[in-house]
């Protein structure tokens, strides 16, 4: 009995620590979302040669806390002859989709407080990287549902449009990171994270796969120059263009959400993810947290920057771009692993031989 006792306390005690550790995640993760595009304007209003961001609160620190509030106490209206349910559900499925994606993400080695070792990530699971992906693909339920429960033809037409485009990139994404399953022989990102620290970075055998990689996150992301699934010039913003107030606010947050999980994801496949570039120098031994976020920080300007620089690419465009360039180019990027593998491991070679 006083066994059992003590497995129901501590089964009780790592729940109480899952909880902890998602609510930190969730908060972590939102209030991230809300910097990060006041950091996002600041950086277009720069290249852009204007003034961004800077009458609310100290510097315009406090913008994203205003838009909060303008964004909740707006009038929300909802067609007369939406499908209601779907209506609210759609974006609700975006937000859902983009949160629990970061779940298996690894943001530092796990730390000790109070006798109890806690992983600096939700769960910690065999197949995280196929995880990833099937996350990833369910999202474009919540654009299509969006588009479809609006009655509105121009949102239906958005919504299919953008599905095209997401399930066209997702292909492109996937192919790009199977090389990085080729080298590592594993689908969970700790070990992924554990071969870079012995092996060095993936990001140098594997260039082209973090090229494509980058590209096809950014079509994913709904990100200029492949932002037509919300462009204010193609169908009157897409899919969204019948929500208001807090529900037009989820898109929002889940756009920007996603752009955060995808750095983070290839920070850890191809950056050594929370492994520090030069750990052999005693000034740069910071907590392994600390150096997952600079790199994904480092990516998201790089997206920042991207936005403010390229022009918006025509449909067509859009499409041939992926199937006829970047499709081709992944395949190509998992037969030249595949060569060296092959050839440049003995072994590797005689296991498939037998």
């Amino acid at each position: 009995m006083n066994i059992f006792g003590i497995f129901i306390d501590q089964v009780i005690v790592d729940f109480v620590i899952l909880i902890i550790r998602c609510v930190v995640w969730i908060f972590a993760l939102l209030t991230t979302f809300a910097y990060i595009q006041l950091v996002e304007r600041w950086v277009i209003a720069k290249i852009q040669v204007r003034i961004g961001p800077n009458r609310t609160g100290p510097r315009g620190l406090l913008q994203p806390l205003a838009d909060a509030i303008k964004a909740l106490f707006k009038e929300e209206l909802i067609p007369t002859n939406a499908d209601k349910l779907v209506f609210v559900i759609a974006p609700m499925i975006s937000v859902a989709t983009a949160l629990l994606a970061f779940a298996v993400i690894p943001v530092g080695p796990p730390i000790t407080i109070g006798g109890y070792t806690i992983p600096m990530q939700i769960a910690d699971i065999n197949v995280a990287l196929l995880y990833l992906l099937a996350v990833g693909s369910v999202s474009v339920y919540g654009t299509v549902l969006a588009g479809w429960s609006s009655n509105n033809k121009y949102s239906l037409l958005g919504s299919l449009r953008a599905a095209a485009q997401l399930i066209s990139y997702e292909v492109t994404l996937g192919l790009a990171l199977v090389g990085v399953i080729m080298l590592t022989s594993t689908l969970n990102l700790n070990n992924i994270v554990s071969y870079q620290s012995n092996f060095g970075w993936l990001i140098v055998p594997q260039i082209l796969g973090f090229i494509l990689y980058l590209i096809a996150a950014i079509a994913e992301t709904n990100r200029l120059p492949f932002d037509l699934p919300e462009a204010e010039t193609e169908l009157v913003a897409g899919y969204y263009t019948e929500y208001s107030s807090i529900k037009f606010a989820f898109f929002f947050m889940a756009e920007y959400i996603n752009i955060i999980t995808v750095c983070a994801v290839a920070t850890t496949l191809f950056l050594g993810g929370y492994l520090s570039p030069v750990p052999f120098v005693p000034i740069l031994g910071a907590p392994g947290i600390w150096w997952f976020a600079l790199k994904v920080f480092i990516l998201i300007f790089i997206f920042m920057w991207i936005r403010g620089t390229f022009p918006r690419m025509r449909y067509d465009q859009l499409m041939n771009f992926t199937w006829k360039a970047m499709l081709p180019l992944a395949l190509l990027n998992v037969l030249i692993t595949a060569g060296i593998i092959v050839f440049m491991q003995p072994g590797v070679a005689q296991a498939f031989a037998r």
